[in-house]
């Protein structure tokens, strides 16, 4: 059954996979109120229809790993090919084409120094082609994991049947304890070993892989499995992400906005915008300008209104630039839901 938008069920759907997202479908379907069967049935339509996902993503700053925002700047036609060898690439979370089609923009883990100088010096595909770099450091992730865009159709009710106790594994697996937030207060980094990488690639692909995968794919003991997803949860250095195409959610127009902000505002303009509904991602950074965001409306008129008053409240903004997204290579993370109708 071919669908183009989300339903209550759907959507509820989405939302408890957010708050337990390896959860076995008696337990989604004891939250939303419906059959295991019609949660299963609704599960695979969406993952086949609308690409839902959940993502297991490392948490790379408590790793010790370096998150970054790379900008590119190709010449005319040559940004397709530059942006498709990118989202080929391991070390790239998400790849984007924005306006005009010559500028892409894409999310990147870099474990070491080495690694990072191997992607900006020597790694960069069709260099010759690529006009303009800007890299910046992600020092601080506002938004949590839980985005109120999408965490916004289970009630508190519903909402205690997935949490605290409430299983987070798949069916005849024991349970696991929530994903913990992204952003974490500052401690000794945790390290993660080399055997975990095998493990992570898995999540990465399918968070919701059973148990038994997960034993075949690092010949591992299930119950091996089962601990040090918990152990890697629990040290924030795991955590899942829910997945959904736009085109499916009643969003039209998507943005990058790139702040430059007064340094002594920082703080407080990042925890105020990641508060907006419609902002999945806000996050300080290095560079010329100092809190990107990530943002979706319904079309430009909301666009608009959200850039003139709404961003407007912002402390110690200096400057705004707005780059609209015209096409998604590769993608991880939460996403969009349907923003309410204002009048």
């Amino acid at each position: 059954m071919e669908i183009d938008h989300l339903d209550e069920v759907d959507r509820q759907l989405v939302h408890a996979l957010t708050a337990a997202p390896r959860a076995p479908y008696r337990v989604l379907a004891e939250a939303v109120g419906v059959s295991d069967q019609t949660i299963a049935r609704r599960y695979r339509r969406l993952s086949e229809t609308a690409g839902l996902r959940v993502h297991g993503i490392v948490n790379g700053p408590r790793a010790g790993w370096v998150d970054w925002l790379v900008r590119l700047q190709a010449t005319p036609g040559s940004a397709d090919a530059i942006a498709a060898t990118l989202a080929r690439r391991p070390d790239t979370r998400w790849v984007r084409l924005f306006s005009g089609g010559t500028e892409i923009v894409c999310g990147l883990q870099a474990r070491t120094p080495e690694q990072r100088n191997a992607l900006f010096l020597r790694g960069l595909p069709g260099s010759r082609r690529v006009v303009q770099i800007t890299a910046h450091s992600v020092l601080h992730v506002f938004s949590p994991v839980e985005w109120q865009g999408i965490a916004n159709a289970l009630s508190v009710t519903q909402l205690s049947k997935l949490r605290p106790d409430a299983p987070d594994a798949l069916p005849g697996e024991q349970p696991a304890r929530q994903s913990p937030a992204r952003q974490r207060p500052a401690g000794d980094q945790v390290a993660l070993r080399p055997d975990d990488d095998l493990l992570l690639a898995e999540l990465a692909r399918d968070g919701r892989t059973p148990n038994s995968a997960l034993t075949a794919a690092t010949h591992w003991h299930e119950s091996t499995v089962r601990r040090r997803i918990d152990e890697l949860q629990q040290a924030g250095l795991l955590y899942f992400d829910v997945d959904i195409d736009d085109a499916f959610l009643g969003v039209n127009v998507s943005a990058m906005l790139w702040l430059a902000v007064d340094p002594a505002h920082l703080e407080a303009a990042g925890r105020a915008v990641a508060a907006h509904p419609e902002v999945p991602y806000a996050a300080a950074t290095t560079g010329p300008t100092n809190l990107a965001i990530s943002a979706v409306f319904r079309d430009t008129r909301h666009l608009y209104e959200y850039l003139t008053t709404r961003l407007t409240g912002l402390p110690g903004v200096r400057s705004v630039e707005t780059a609209p997204i015209i096409g998604t290579l590769k993608r991880a993370g939460s996403r969009a839901m349907p923003l309410p109708v204002r009048d």
